[in-house]
């Protein structure tokens, strides 16, 4: 039997069987089914939109099943590079019914075969863009790949990497479109090379940016979660490097965005790697104190310091605490010590402790912080009771015999030689 054979028949039956009305309904129909516009019948314009719209529910459902279905057996797994990879490429996969759905429309329609030349084309480029996209969102998964290289270089440069292959990919699947079309690249190619000389010299801080982002990435400067400072520039978090500015954060919370070239021409204090926190203290006394008081007050400090395992000790850092400056209202003590803690709250609370430990030792000592202070002499109308000095010591008498020996060795202020 012919595969219309079922058709003829229904059609004979209809034409012994129907009323007029029927048969003139149905030859309205017709006519209008066959009429069309832009080359397409209304018929072949129907087909065609039933078809896309029978593509898209089958597109709902592909992605609540197949599309989960993948998603859950991924999960299953111990990996993650499965559920990232799948996570990237599930977008893509949910534009697959709708391709298959116009390239059967195109297929069942009989269109004009010019017009069917360039529908072709849109498919073929539709696919192409699909691919190249699925493999540009594909790179993030195999970031987990990257887990040595990101030890050795950095995390950010990674990404950079990432983001840079990405790029590449979606250029190639344009480059691959245009070929499909007949456009040729090499020309295209050359045209914007000429436009990129141009643009770069209008462009040269957005250059001299992505160049200086490089440069911060490969020596290392700092990475995303350290805490920077660049004077007269910022001072924060820094939260993310990209290709023409830093974003950092600073302690209020704002977000503050630097170009690259600030930070790789500025001199920058990565405080996250410090090694250890300094504390150092200038300490004043009144004069009053006696030197037995500065002594005990010394040696206390430095004991304290010294059977703290909180702080670290020499030749691991210096630890000084010595009697220092002799200042207009004091006497002052310099007191130089690192803590083996980074952290700030940590610090403070050593400080801290450390500060009510050094009030507690001069007081036991007997005397006192000294603050600014003046003496004001009243003049007496007696005249002072003057005040032998004491004898000279015998270090006196030593030092002043030295002298006239070297005067005559070589004659005060003679040279040694006869030039």
């Amino acid at each position: 039997m012919e595969p219309n054979a079922p058709m003829q028949m229904l059609s004979a039956w209809f034409d012994q069987n129907a009323p007029e009305w029927a048969k003139d309904a149905l030859a309205n129909v017709q006519s209008i089914w066959n009429e069309g516009a832009y080359g397409l019948t209304y018929g072949q314009i129907i087909t065609i939109t039933g078809i896309i719209l029978f593509s898209l529910i089958i597109r709902g459902l592909f992605a609540r099943t197949f599309v989960r279905w993948i998603t859950r057996l991924a999960a299953g797994t111990k990996t993650q590079m499965d559920d990232v990879l799948v996570k990237a490429i599930a977008t893509p996969l949910k534009i697959v019914p709708v391709i298959v759905g116009v390239y059967i429309a195109l297929k069942l329609v009989h269109i004009d075969p010019n017009a069917e030349i360039y529908a072709n084309r849109v498919i073929q480029s539709v696919v192409t863009l699909a691919v190249f996209w699925t493999l540009a969102r594909a790179v993030n998964a195999f970031e987990y790949a990257f887990t040595s290289l990101r030890d050795t270089l950095s995390p950010a440069v990674v990404d950079w990497m990432s983001k840079a292959l990405q790029i590449i990919l979606i250029i190639l699947g344009f480059g691959a479109v245009a070929e499909q079309w007949g456009i040729a690249i090499a020309p295209l190619i050359a045209g914007l090379g000429v436009f990129g000389i141009a643009v770069g010299l209008g462009a040269q801080d957005l250059f001299k940016n992505l160049i200086s982002g490089i440069l911060i990435l490969s020596e290392k400067r700092f990475v995303p979660g350290e805490w920077i400072m660049a004077e007269g520039v910022v001072e924060g978090t820094v939260e993310k490097i990209n290709f023409r500015s830093t974003l950092v954060r600073r302690f209020d919370k704002s977000p503050v965005y630097v170009p690259n070239s600030a930070l790789s021409d500025a001199a920058v204090t990565n405080f996250s790697r410090m090694t250890h926190r300094r504390i150092k203290w200038v300490i004043g006394v009144e004069y009053r104190t006696t030197v037995d008081q500065l002594k005990y007050i010394r040696d206390e400090i430095e004991a304290w310091l010294w059977n703290d395992d909180r702080f670290a000790k020499p030749p691991e850092a210096a630890l000084f605490v010595r009697v220092d400056n002799f200042n207009a209202s004091s006497i002052d003590y310099l007191i130089y010590a690192f803590t083996h803690t980074k952290n700030w709250g940590e610090w403070l609370a050593i400080k801290e402790e450390f500060a009510i430990a050094v009030m507690e030792i001069i007081e036991k000592a007997g005397t006192s912080f000294a603050f600014p202070s003046q003496t004001i002499y009243m003049m007496e109308t007696d005249p002072p009771e003057i005040m032998a000095p004491p004898a000279r010591s015998e270090a006196v008498e030593r030092a002043r015999e030295a002298i006239r020996n070297a005067e005559r060795r070589t004659g005060l202020g003679e040279a040694d030689d006869e030039g």
